[in-house]
């Protein structure tokens, strides 16, 4: 089969691949997610290999290796193809990230994804921390780049079916720790979570919950953890039914483990486990009993570490801890716990294997010290337990009596390190390395999980609770958050749902009102004004009886737009500008400031309007406070950040600040307590993408040509118009914001 690429296609249309038989979704054969179709690294297989020869030839048990699949990310597996998410074309100017899909039989690339890294400050060696997650009704493929770009693919052609740009968006961080979540699948949503700066009141970072139409990308509900998180994680959630009650639970970046319902994103309860974010994910057994571990500082006192249980049957937001018991001191920060037959098995970072008695906490046996590190989580399967520490040494391990014994160990080819979890389809392993993907089976492999021996995923495994409660408790209210462009219909959608979240029938007598410009018709659109001239908001509330439902919408005219801040206002609209600026005057006139006293916040990107925006101009007058060290000042147009660097007096044009696989820059000397003018233009011109930026004085004349222009080989032809500033050396002063469409002058088509 020929190779097929596809890029990034931002839309949101209604787009689903093709349906597929419940009894294919629920063949645990299918490694749909990561940690498998359970959620919790348990495979029903037999025959799995015993040992493996890596040099390979006779007896290897290597099936396969694709070296163009090496990374970091965990493999998953549906119908005989594989999805992971991998580096492309590293150390060249087309740099990039990519889901690939193989043929999970041969090894064989089918197709695969490309798209940019672009404004995130992860680097290159942490491409690919997220995994992809496999819709089993569908064959759709869902999967978070490293930039917070959030996508859904066909799963048989890797078109890219919608995307959102959760940075641009809702101002989901993308950090140099590199730490990504992953998508979770649940019904007719997909699921995923970071820490965000939004706009108005989600101006200040948290941590949140996302949940899009799995089809059209449509925000369902966003539900915010407690402000101010010290960390961004990556915790997977996991989805389980705790009396009677279907529940979400994930860690979150403040160090607290949530229980939600998964369809509304209510919270149900909460309890802390660290003093930092949690990167582990959960495991729960049939008692509604929750395992979690840390490797940061705890609620109280000085220890390291600690594996929690949690008694999710009596948690409650109302009442008190539901905390059972807690072993200090047991760093598991980066790999998840395994619970097998009543025993908790966990490694801590330094890769050493403690067997915990699940009833009461207590260890069982000295357990095993693996190696150095490990990041990648254990897996069970054939009465055995695999893993594969970070520096590439492989393991099957077996349970006994007094905990664990090591019955094989053998040491990857020097430079393979591994950083994501095995994973299990019809008798064989997938073990993902740094230098390529492995395919690990031996000759007695057997599928014994499908035909009679299927074993359902946890939430189909279990008896539906029956609808019993037709009493409305919750309204949603859909797209919970949206741009809305004046004179354009924006359709809205109206759920309901009874206390434990489960659907009902909505009823047709709500009431609609509006905070704001704007009305909803009789068929449920919201219709901005068409006299908006400025940047707006609105708030719709739907109303039936004494429950109610809200949606937050951004009203955003065409272009032109011009800010001036007369109004003595942060632009309510602007995503990630609230909380790290003021309303200030300066020399007389109004004007906007990017402080300096915002802790994690000095260095930062904001974004004004859509993402689908193409070919315009923005400008700016600028200025830095006096300090011993000047700050760096920037325009974002098209992905791209035009950046007036103070320490290095440079004028650049980027697009990856991390791994400025596109920088151009010059020499441009600057000075504290002036005001210059800065221009920055993207426009995409005859098959390629021209970027021109410009600095000057204040009050003087525009120069006829541009200071700084450059092209791109791997082009973002569309993107937010949108400010950069870091502000750790000194306050920043902004005025006189415009953003125009482009309208090429003479002298700036000549000098290209």
């Amino acid at each position: 089969m020929p190779l097929k690429r596809y890029p990034t296609v931002l839309s949101c249309c209604l787009c689903v691949s093709f349906f597929l038989p419940i009894a294919a979704a629920n063949d645990s054969a299918n490694w749909t997610q990561w940690r498998g179709p359970n959620q919790n690294g348990i495979a029903q297989a037999s025959g799995l290999v015993d040992d493996v020869k890596w040099s390979g030839g006779s007896g290897s048990n290597i099936r396969w290796k694709n070296p163009q699949a090496g990374g970091i990310s965990t493999p998953v597996i549906f119908n005989e193809r594989l999805y992971t998410i991998v580096r492309d074309q590293p150390g060249t100017p087309k740099d990039a990230e990519k889901v690939i899909c193989l043929d999970a039989n041969t090894g064989e690339q089918l197709w695969e994804n490309v798209y940019n890294v672009f404004l995130s400050d992860v680097p290159a060696e942490r491409i690919g921390w997220s995994n992809v997650a496999c819709d089993p009704y569908t064959g759709n493929v869902y999967a978070l780049g490293a930039c917070c770009l959030l996508q859904s693919m066909n799963g048989q052609t890797g078109q890219t079916l919608w995307s959102r740009s959760l940075s641009e968006e809702f101002g989901m961080l993308s950090t140099y720790g590199g730490r990504t979540n992953t998508p979770v699948v649940f019904e007719d949503l997909v699921i995923i979570s970071g820490v965000t700066t939004g706009w108005d009141e989600t101006a200040r970072p948290a941590h949140r919950f996302l949940a899009f139409d799995k089809a059209t990308g449509v925000l369902a509900w966003i539900t915010s953890t407690r402000p101010l998180p010290e960390d961004t994680t990556y915790s997977t959630p996991i989805i389980t039914t705790i009396n009677g009650q279907d529940v979400m639970i994930a860690g979150a970046g403040d160090g607290f483990l949530y229980g939600m319902q998964p369809r509304t994103g209510k919270v149900l309860w909460s309890q802390p486990i660290s003093r930092r974010g949690i990167n582990t994910s959960a495991v729960v057994d049939d008692n509604g009993q929750v395992y979690t571990a840390h490797g940061e500082e705890n609620p109280t006192g000085t220890a390291m570490g600690a594996v929690v249980r949690i008694d999710a049957t009596r948690a409650s937001l109302d009442s008190a801890s539901a905390e059972v018991w807690r072993t200090p001191e047991l760093t598991v920060g980066k790999s998840s716990p395994l619970l097998v037959d009543g025993r908790l098995y966990v490694v801590e970072d330094s890769s050493h294997l403690h067997v915990l008695d699940a009833e009461t906490g207590n260890e069982i046996g000295d357990g095993l010290k693996l190696g150095t590190s490990m990041r990648g989580s254990l897996i069970y399967a054939d009465g055995k337990i695999y893993a594969c520490t970070a520096t590439g040494y492989f393991y099957i391990l077996k349970p006994t009596e007094d905990g664990i014994e090591s019955v094989y160990k053998s040491r990857l080819p020097r430079g393979h390190e591994v950083g994501g979890s095995l994973a299990v389809s019809k008798g064989r392993l997938y073990l993902p390395t740094t230098e390529g993907l492995y395919c690990l089976a031996s000759e007695q492999a057997e599928d014994t999980a499908s035909g009679e021996n299927a074993i359902a995923s946890t939430l189909d495994a279990q008896p539906r609770p029956a609808v019993t409660d037709t009493t409305i408790n919750h309204l949603q209210l859909i797209p919970a958050e949206a741009i809305a462009v004046p004179g354009a219909a924006l359709p809205l959608r109206l759920v309901a749902y009874n206390a434990i979240g489960q659907r009902l029938e909505t009823p047709a007598n709500a009431t609609f009102e509006v905070s704001g410009d704007g009305r909803v018709d009789a068929d449920q659109n919201f219709l901005a004004s068409s006299e908006v001239v400025g940047h707006t908001a609105a708030v719709v509330t739907a109303r039936i009886g004494d429950r109610v439902a809200t949606s937050r919408l951004r009203v955003v005219p065409p272009l032109p737009w011009q800010f001036d801040f007369s109004d003595n206002e942060v632009p309510m609209t602007w995503i990630g500008a609230r909380y790290r600026h003021e309303p200030r005057k300066i020399d007389g006139d109004p004007a906007l400031v990017k402080i300096t006293t915002i802790p994690k916040g000095t260095r930062s990107q904001s974004w004004m309007g859509p993402t689908d925006m193409h070919d315009y101009t923005v400008t700016a007058d600028v200025k830095a406070a006096v300090a011993s060290k000047l700050p760096d000042i920037g325009l974002i147009a098209q992905r791209y950040t035009l950046d007036l660097m103070g320490t290095n007096q440079q004028l650049q044009i980027r697009t990856w600040p991390a791994q400025n696989r596109m920088a151009r820059s010059v020499s441009f000397a600057w000075k504290a307590d002036t005001w210059y003018s800065i221009k920055f233009q993207a426009t995409n011109e005859e098959g390629q993408l021209v970027l021109r930026g410009k600095v000057w004085p204040r009050g003087t004349e525009e120069p006829d040509t541009w200071t700084l222009t450059a092209t791109d080989p791997a082009p973002n032809t569309q993107g937010s118009p949108g400010l950069f500033g870091n502000a750790t050396n000194a306050e920043i002063f902004i005025d006189n914001v415009t953003v125009a469409a482009f309208r090429p002058a003479a002298s700036e088509r000549d000098d290209r």
